[in-house]
């Protein structure tokens, strides 16, 4: 007899993130970049541990074995032309020196951070551990003043190891198969992109004073017709040398908001409990892009740590504040209390050579293709992107919808779910304060049918808004309504669905009645918002068959053109509330007979040229601008000359036509 036994989950507590404040210059701060090229190791495959044992952090690499330049930040897998860097699965070791200042000496504490390193870090400095960091895409730090030598040249030494197993966010599994000449190890994983890994985000060193401002916590509201805002600084937590309430007694805070032109539009002084409201009268809220002739419009907030007692500047802050409220109910979304209707993308950090390492030069030119096309929103599918894109879309009105690293979820047990907790922790905490931020994911296409599946997601939604009640949860659900045991926890329900490619492919004549009939079973069900969060096809740039037939550029458009009529019928319907696209770009994923050099369903190439379908989704994202957000702005290459309708010519036709 067989006894089965579920295994029950319990929702316990997680260490949060402390400090973490994007590192920027003031008065009384320094920053410094360590990108560049840095030293280079890869250890054997076969044995993964032995830098530690042999404690290569001790010494410089070139020491231990033979270095090769890595730049950094950037992914590693793409940057040589040999395979076993390309497919390495286990550690890789990076350093450099770097000098500090004799002037960093004196009453201030230095600081390391990391953007991101995929997927777990080891750091030392000049030998010492001084941080272990787990989840790749999210950023560390910590404070290394008694590790450094002023004056003088230091050493920083990176262990990265990018192995996946079924307790890592994401989940992945490690194998071993009999090559020709004896044992690989291989890593396996089911989601859809290639796993790179390295230093992939910037590294800086920074200071701050002894005493200083650690974390910002904020929220703003909008009253009177949007005509007065309110920002209120719920929490500005002091680091340093106040380790009491009395010593905290003995400091305050002077903030104030200044507008585009560097007016002061608000001011106030805090006391000891270091929380303040400013008031704005006409305030020029945050809108969204083409809801607006305005959008994305930020303030600049500035804190001023002060000493009561001397009345002396203890540290500055300053950030960016966009001011706008967000509400939702069973059937809409709402920005500053009008309808929001998504129109935008999944995406990824991906391009050639530098893999998911930052690169300003096409962070940049995505955005202006997200502008150009029309686009209002995307998803940061399927991990947290860097803060320098959450500040590019704070600052150009893309709306987020900001999801973990939680991809094809399962086998849920108890280490997984603490560990899914701490990914959303850490992204509340890093991105809390970006008015783009609408919603968070916390889940792509997990498989939510299996058991402890409702349990499971029951905790991680209920965390999520434990932190932040102020933007609804959503996740990205594949599985049917009918098996789904997550999507009741979620506030918006999102799915992905590709009729006429993966379900009857070729067949696009069964797409639009089949998109109607599950958002609607979707809403009837838990009767909440529904949006589309993927749909797409596979297409090779350039080719061209007629009739259309999948994977041309004619059969991508078809598809698109069919999704269009499900989403106008249900766009009548209130309740549905967004469409993206899979993909806004070509992006690689692992080798496999069914990519030819990767996933295909990019609206534009992995260079960033669009497709023939981006020119029809460009003319259908403005026509629902002017549509449902009464935008103004026509692009006057929106549509080609063709003819103005008129002819001087008798409407009949002869053979002198021809």
């Amino acid at each position: 007899m067989f006894f089965y036994q579920a295994l029950v989950l319990l929702n316990r507590d997680i260490v949060t993130t402390t400090g973490m404040l994007y590192p920027r210059e003031s008065e009384t701060r320094e920053v410094r970049s360590l990108d560049g090229l840095w030293n280079f190791v890869k250890s054997d495959i076969t044995n993964p541990t032995q830098g530690m044992r042999d404690k290569w952090y001790l010494d410089d690499l070139s020491r231990v074995r033979k270095t090769i330049p890595m730049p950094v930040p950037a992914s590693y897998n793409d940057i040589t032309t040999e395979h076993a860097i390309r497919d390495h699965v286990g550690t890789v070791w990076y350093d450099r020196k770097f000098f500090v200042p004799m002037s960093w000496s004196k009453n201030q504490r230095v600081w390391l951070r990391f953007g991101s390193v995929h997927y777990e870090a080891f750091v030392y400095v000049n030998g010492e551990m001084v941080v272990r960091h787990e989840m790749g895409h999210l950023p560390f730090e910590a404070e290394i003043s008694q590790y450094v030598k002023y004056g003088q040249e230091n050493r920083i030494t990176v262990m990265c190891d990018n192995a996946l197993i079924q307790t890592t966010i994401p989940q992945g599994k490690i194998t071993e198969l009999a090559r020709d000449d004896g044992v690989s190890i291989v890593q396996t994983y089911t989601f859809d992109f290639f796993n790179y890994a390295g230093i992939h985000r910037s590294v800086h060193l920074y200071t701050t004073p002894s005493t200083y401002i650690e974390e910002i916590d904020f929220t703003t509201d909008l009253s009177k017709n949007n005509t007065v805002g309110f920002v209120t600084l719920a929490k500005v937590k002091i680091g340093g040398s106040v380790d009491n309430e009395a010593a905290s007694n003995d400091l305050h805070i002077r903030v104030q908001l200044l507008n585009k032109e560097g007016i002061v539009v608000a001011n106030t002084t805090s006391k000891s409990d270091m929380t303040a409201i400013l008031e704005i009268k006409n305030v020029k809220p945050w809108w969204p892009y083409l809801m607006h002739h305005e959008p994305g419009y930020l303030y600049e907030m500035e804190i001023f740590l002060i000493d009561s007692n001397t009345e002396e500047l203890q540290d500055v802050y300053r950030c960016k504040v966009g001011v706008r409220t967000l509400s939702w109910n069973n059937s809409s979304f709402m920005i500053n209390g009008k309808p929001i209707y998504f129109r935008g993308f999944g995406r990824h950090e991906d391009s050639d050579i530098r893999g998911k390492g930052l690169d300003l030069a096409l962070m940049t030119r995505d955005f202006n293709l997200l502008k150009w096309v029309g686009a209002n929103a995307y998803r940061t599918s399927h991990y947290p992107y860097s803060e320098e894109s959450m500040q590019f879309a704070d600052e150009n009105g893309i709306m987020i919808i900001d999801e973990c690293p939680s991809v094809d979820t399962e086998n849920y047990n108890q280490a997984l779910l603490e560990k899914h907790k701490s990914a959303m922790e850490q992204l509340i905490h890093r991105d809390r304060n970006h008015a783009s931020v609408v919603m968070w994911s916390i889940a792509n296409e997990p498989r939510t049918g299996q058991l402890n599946a409702g349990s499971y997601f029951q905790y991680v939604a209920n965390y999520t808004r434990q932190l932040d009640n102020t933007r609804p949860v959503t996740a990205a659900i594949a599985v049917n309504s009918a098996d789904d045991k997550a999507a009741r926890y979620l506030d918006i329900i999102s799915f992905n669905r590709y009729n006429g490619w993966y379900s009857n492919p070729g067949r696009l004549d069964m797409i639009t009645k089949r998109i109607i009939d599950e958002a609607t079973t979707w809403h009837e069900k838990h009767n909440k918002p529904v949006i589309m969060s993927e749909y797409g096809a596979d297409t090779v740039e350039g080719l061209h068959l007629l009739p259309s037939y999948v994977w041309s550029e004619e059969y991508q458009t078809e598809l698109f053109s069919r999704h269009f009529r499900a989403f106008d019928i249900l766009r009548k319907k209130s309740w549905f509330i967004g469409e993206f696209v899979w993909n806004f770009a070509d992006f690689k994923t692992a080798q496999s007979v069914t990519r030819v050099g990767g996933n295909k369903k990019g609206v534009f190439t992995r260079s960033r040229q669009p497709k023939a379908v981006a020119h029809l989704l460009r003319k259908r994202y403005f026509a629902l601008g002017r549509e449902v957000d009464e935008c103004t702005l026509i692009p006057s290459d929106l549509f080609t000359y063709i003819t103005d309708g008129s002819s001087t010519r008798s409407s009949k036709h002869d053979s002198t036509d021809l």
